[in-house]
Order: C-alpha cells, then sequence, then structure tokens
C-alpha cells in the first residue's frame, strides 16, 4: 500500500483505515513525536518504507508516521518495522489532519453500520470503523424560538411555507427561516472582531477540523458569573494533561450550558434591547489568555460553552480582537461538552457558508475514538 505525499495530513490508502501522517516543522509538543523526514512528493509505503518520488518539489516536511489500524485517538496504534523505529526512536502519535479522510472514515462507517448483523464476516478495521461512529457526540444547540441570541440581535424565525399533500399526490414540505447570524451555536469568523481577517467562506476547512482538548473551569465559573479563564488556567490544564498539542481546537468548558435555554441564568438577563447589554454576566476567555493560546500553541481555533468567547462585562471585546488578528476562529454557545475526556477526540465543525459572512449557525460534532 503506498501513498503520495502531496500536502499537511492524512492521506487514505487502499482502506480508509490505512494512513499516513505528515507534519510541517515546529514545536513538538510532550504528545506529538519526531519521526523521519520526506519529502512533499515521496511516496511511503504503509508498511513503513520510504521511497523518493522522481521529482523532489523541495519543500521539506518535518515528521511523518504510518499506521494500519483505526489510528483514533486513545486506540492501540501498530507497531513499526524495527528498521522504521531506529529512524523514529519513539513511538510515534498518529492523527487525524483533513477533513477529507475523516469524511472518508466517517462514510466508511454508516456504509458499515447499514449492513447491521453482517459485521461478523467484516475485517476488524471494518467493524472498528462502525463501531467509531458510536463515539459521535452533537455539540450544538437547536434552532428554534427559544434559541438564545446577544440582547440586540435578531432572533431565529421559522415561517412555513408548504406542508401537505399536493395536487399531484405526493407530499411537500418547507419553510422559510430568518436570524442574526451570532446567535445559538454559531462561528465567529476572524473578520467579526478583525478588519481583513477570513470571512465565513474564507476559512480554510482545516481549521475547522482537527483534534481537540476540554479545558474545564466549570469548578470556578459557575462560583463566579464573571470569571475569566486565565492563561493559568490553561497552564494548570497542561500540568494534569499534558500539553496542548499545536494547531489544537481548544474547547472552554464553564458548564453554563446547563443553563440553556433560560437565558435569565444563561446570561444573566432575559432583557432584550440595547439597556440589557450592561446587564450581561457568563463567564468568557482573558486577553492573556487568548495571547497565550495563539502565540504559545498556535490554536486552530477555540470555542466556549458560553455567548461569547469574552465575558458578559467585557467592554474592549480583546479576546476576539486577539483570535480574529491571529486569523482563529470562534465557536460560541457550545453544548454537551462534559460529555467529552479532556483530551483524545476530534472535532468536526462546519458553519453555513455565508458568502462575505462574518459568522453563522454551527454544526459541531466531536468524534471519540471507539
Amino acid at each position: 500500500m503506498q501513498s503520495v505525499v502531496e500536502d499537511e495530513g492524512f492521506w487514505v490508502g487502499s482502506s480508509a483505515l490505512d494512513r499516513v501522517y505528515v507534519e510541517y516543522g515546529g514545536d513538538v509538543g510532550a504528545d506529538e513525536t519526531q519521526g523521519f523526514a520526506p519529502e512533499v512528493g515521496d511516496t511511503v509505503d504503509l508498511t513503513g518504507e520510504l521511497r523518493p518520488a522522481p521529482a523532489d518539489p523541495g519543500k521539506t516536511l518535518k515528521r511523518a508516521a504510518a499506521v494500519s489500524g483505526s489510528g483514533l485517538p486513545g486506540r492501540k496504534r501498530a507497531a513499526a518495522p524495527a528498521g522504521r523505529r531506529a529512524r523514529s526512536g519513539i513511538k510515534r502519535e498518529v492523527v487525524m489532519r483533513r477533513l477529507l479522510s475523516l469524511s472518508m472514515c466517517v462514510a466508511g462507517g454508516f456504509a458499515l453500520a447499514s449492513i447491521g448483523g453482517a459485521f461478523a464476516g467484516d475485517a476488524p478495521r471494518d467493524r472498528a470503523a462502525a463501531s467509531s461512529l458510536r463515539g459521535l457526540v452533537d455539540l450544538s444547540h437547536p434552532f428554534n424560538e427559544r434559541t438564545i441570541y446577544w440582547p440586540t440581535a435578531k432572533r431565529f424565525k421559522l415561517t412555513q411555507v408548504a406542508e401537505g399533500e399536493t395536487e399531484g399526490g405526493y407530499f411537500y414540505a418547507a419553510n422559510d427561516f430568518e436570524a442574526a447570524e451570532h446567535g445559538g451555536t454559531h462561528l465567529d469568523a476572524p473578520v467579526h472582531f478583525a478588519r481583513g481577517g477570513d470571512k465565513a467562506d474564507e476559512i480554510p476547512l482545516r481549521r475547522l477540523v482537527g483534534r481537540a482538548v476540554v479545558v474545564d473551569v466549570s469548578e470556578w465559573a459557575l462560583e463566579d458569573r464573571d470569571y475569566l479563564v486565565s492563561r493559568a488556567d490553561l497552564r494548570r490544564w497542561e500540568r494534569a494533561n499534558g500539553r496542548i498539542p499545536r494547531r489544537a481546537i481548544v474547547l472552554l468548558r464553564t458548564g453554563y450550558d446547563r443553563y440553556w435555554p433560560d437565558a435569565e441564568r444563561y446570561l444573566g438577563t432575559a432583557e432584550r434591547g440595547e439597556q440589557a447589554v450592561a446587564k450581561l454576566h457568563f463567564p468568557g476567555l482573558s486577553a492573556a489568555g487568548a495571547r497565550w493560546l495563539t502565540n504559545q500553541r498556535s490554536v486552530k481555533a477555540v470555542g466556549i460553552d458560553t455567548a461569547s468567547i469574552d465575558y458578559g462585562q467585557s467592554k474592549d471585546f480583546l479576546a476576539h480582537r486577539i483570535l480574529g488578528a491571529a486569523d482563529v476562529p470562534v465557536f460560541e454557545n457550545v453544548a454537551r461538552l462534559g460529555r467529552l475526556p479532556s483530551r483524545g477526540f476530534m472535532i468536526v465543525a462546519l458553519p453555513m457558508k455565508i458568502d462575505g459572512g462574518s459568522g453563522g449557525p454551527l454544526r459541531i460534532v466531536a468524534v471519540r475514538g471507539p
């Protein structure tokens, strides 16, 4: 089985669960491992051999690893051949990097799951693909008349256009909907608070899909509605759980999703209009924490289970501005973070692709290993 190294990420071999991982150079976290250094264009044999392609594009990559097995976080990887172990020196961490491979794995899993009880005759890797679907966690709140929006924003409205039997004898249903970009579980595109930042339709998919961690500060945030997630909180999490990987998606759990959709408890006020903004009280990310995540950990994206990445009483929205300036998208009003482990899972966060948008409704899903 062979795969041509074209770019950062995974490439699927003859099976949706045989992958090659290549990552550009940079900091090596505690959970990242150094391996051999192929060039873009190299052909990598998934049994562990490396054969340079005839033409070298000249772009050097830093690490690579190959695996036959599920490759999902938390699952034991197959051992590499002895020669390859000698080149790497240590075990290799294999993680999903591209939406393509994740989509293929999920699609393959759905196909296998549809077979039902016929798994007894399938290969072990196929059964692993199907079982991985049992680890899907929906992190989105539904959109309806109770969806929480900023006090000054237009709320969600669904208008029925048609529902029922047609003159042609078939059933037909359709609706119109309208809402502000920023409400419910949604994306903040970098341009929301950064001139020249990526708009909703410009955000690269690689920033919306990848390995993730949950930093749980609910113990303190539930006691203090104006709690700010600090750099000290992030470092404390690393001491307990290991280094936050570079280009990870970081999800901040304050525990406030338990109050959804009670605006009084979730936002601090159920009032609407400009005068209500001063009464908002909910946790957020500190400016120092935002700088540390962008400068020290080069995160892909940041999410939180409150109405804003800045806390309710913010007047300068520094966390938004810092993350936006670094082209880091933000996911707000995320749900069910308490169902996830601290690390060892993937996130797929796909927003409505609004041309020129500053954000939009978001369907965000976690993929846990079987």
